[in-house]
């Protein structure tokens, strides 16, 4: 057990905050992608961009692929991670709003910490299970809402499920020994981008480039944030919990909310933020209360 530290790590607060910031955006940067890109397509022109951008980082500062362990982490932290949870919420994102899919999405701490119990990595807590049945509470107020809105049940199912892929692939990450933060996503994203170009091939989808300068401008908003969101999740792995380094996605729907507003004219409705204060006080009460705080650091993977 590592010893409990009062003081965070004032570089990896800030690396956090950043994150935050840069991927509480892209829900909203995925949906002016959609408007114009198949999902799957819109989804694998991201991460191209992004691994060989990585790539050449990788090349000129001489850092070392991951091998043996770590490589297969990597090969699963990219199928978890960017093909199987990106699939799910691009093509969530047609129908549902950045808002809906930013609070889904903040569900993660509390799903991380159910999968990290079952499998021994990190003990689960009463406050765990309440908090998980308050968070059901919240999502199914804002899931009755979005099926007013004529939202299919199938679109929030495909959202939730790259929910569940996303907060596997933290745990991936903390089981598998550790490789250089660039190089794992150098490996997962360039997985993902060419299995998401695969599905994109197969399930027939239109293969053209955008022409609206929105949506090139999303784009190049999500290749950014794939560089600078994902190196900063890996190397906060090596530093927290994988509970803990999911608190990001707590905090995410504050920024989404806000850009949302202002980019994509989505109102939030009280019945939506009534819910959504649920889902928060739940992940709070389950995964970010002073003492889920306490077990998040104390517990690490590596001992």
């Amino acid at each position: 057990m590592a010893e409990n530290n009062s003081n965070p790590d004032r570089l990896a607060v800030i690396a956090f905050v950043v994150a935050v910031i840069v991927l509480g955006v892209n829900f909203v940067a995925v949906r002016f992608s959609n408007q114009e890109l198949p999902p799957f397509l819109g989804a694998s022109l991201r991460f191209i961009v992004a691994s060989i951008l990585l790539f050449v980082i990788v090349r000129l500062r001489k850092i070392p692929l991951p091998k043996g362990a770590a490589l297969t982490g990597s090969v699963l932290f990219g199928l978890f991670s960017f093909a199987i949870s990106y699939g799910f919420l691009y093509w969530g994102l047609t129908r549902v709003s950045a808002g809906m899919a930013s609070v889904m999405f903040a569900t993660i701490p509390l799903i991380t910490q159910l999968i990290a119990s079952l499998i021994g990595q990190e003990r689960l807590k009463w406050r765990g299970m309440l908090g998980a049945l308050i968070v059901i509470a919240g999502i199914s107020v804002v899931f009755v809402e979005q099926l007013r809105f004529d939202v299919p049940l199938v679109y929030l199912g495909s959202v939730l499920a790259g929910v569940v892929s996303s907060a596997l692939s933290g745990i991936v990450v903390k089981y598998f020994p550790r490789s250089h933060p660039v190089s794992t996503n150098v490996v997962g994203m360039g997985l993902g981008a060419i299995l998401l170009l695969v599905l994109s091939i197969f399930s027939g989808e239109t293969q053209t480039l955008p022409a609206l300068p929105s949506t090139w401008l999303a784009v190049g908003w999500l290749v950014f944030s794939s560089i600078v969101g994902f190196v900063l999740i890996v190397w906060l792995l090596s530093r927290w919990s994988a509970t803990a380094t999911s608190y990001i996605g707590v905090l995410t729907p504050l920024v989404t909310v806000v850009a949302a507003s202002l980019l994509a004219a989505e109102t939030p409705t009280v019945t939506f933020l009534g819910g959504s204060l649920l889902v928060l006080l739940g992940v709070y009460v389950g995964a970010l209360s002073s003492q889920g705080v306490q077990e998040t650091r104390s517990i690490r993977a590596d001992g």
